[in-house]
């Protein structure tokens, strides 16, 4: 049966859709040993021979869905052309190729999703998904209320206003200590919440992400990597479900990437 090209990429358990649909473009996809370059491509994954960078694509026969603790010092990649450890070389033991859900940037830690499930990770990282992700942020100062109800109510990045999030204080500051503040946020644009705090003035000086959903980082060292249950499974899907069924199914886009 024909499917679009990038689909059967995700469903192969090399990348996101949206990252296979960036590999089509750049010529490192062929089938049937032809490079193709268009979209809107279809192949049979029965019947012809795909390959990525050089690579025979195989459908992976187990789906696998991963909770990674990032330390500080990882990037959020399959590989590094720096050579810089990445984050799929925490999960050793785990024989199906895997790919993160989002990114944490270098110098942010905190949980990460990672999985071969194309479906999934294309909707958690829809810009539709709206899947709130926790944050905690040392700051330089601590920010006015104005500061903080500007966050609340969105400001203005790149032209356009983010979507209201939630603030709190972690604990009463004391002396010279830099203040640490909770931010919850339901968007994620590029480095969004070191941004947002710039914006009002209080530089991050340190950035972990501690919640996706209904996941926490509770138990998990830095480093550290657990398999989700088939309940928690369940439950993401059901979250997708939800999602689209109040919806049209958003564009993929980078929606985990808010540090």
């Amino acid at each position: 049966m024909l499917e679009r090209l990038q689909k059967i990429i995700a469903a192969a358990g090399v990348t996101s859709r949206r990252k296979a649909e960036e590999l089509i473009q750049q010529g490192r996809v062929t089938v049937n040993g032809q490079a193709v370059t268009e979209l809107g491509s279809k192949a049979d994954p029965a019947r012809d021979r795909i390959q990525v960078d050089g690579r025979p694509l195989r459908r992976s026969s187990k789906l696998v869905y991963l909770l990674v603790h990032k330390p500080v010092g990882y990037v959020s990649t399959v590989t590094d052309p720096q050579h810089r450890p990445t984050v799929v070389s925490l999960v050793r033991g785990v024989k199906e190729r895997v790919y993160p859900v989002g990114r944490l940037d270098y110098h942010t830690s905190g949980i990460l999703l990672l999985t071969n499930d194309g479906e999934m990770a294309n909707f958690l990282m829809s810009r539709g998904s709206a899947v709130p992700r926790t944050y905690q942020a040392k700051l330089e100062g601590a920010p006015d209320s104005e500061g903080l109800r500007q966050l609340e109510r969105g400001l203005v990045l790149d032209g356009q206003r983010t979507a209201p999030a939630t603030v709190r204080t972690l604990g009463a500051r004391t002396g010279r200590d830099k203040p640490w503040y909770e931010i919850t946020l339901v968007e994620g644009r590029y480095h969004q919440v070191r941004r947002m705090f710039e914006r009002i003035g209080q530089p991050v000086v340190k950035l972990k992400r501690v919640r996706i959903a209904f996941l926490t980082d509770e138990g998990l060292a830095p480093g550290q990597f657990r398999h989700l249950t088939p309940a928690e499974v369940q439950r993401l899907k059901g979250w997708g479900s939800k999602r689209l069924k109040s919806r049209r199914r958003p564009r993929a886009g980078r929606s985990l990437e808010a540090n």
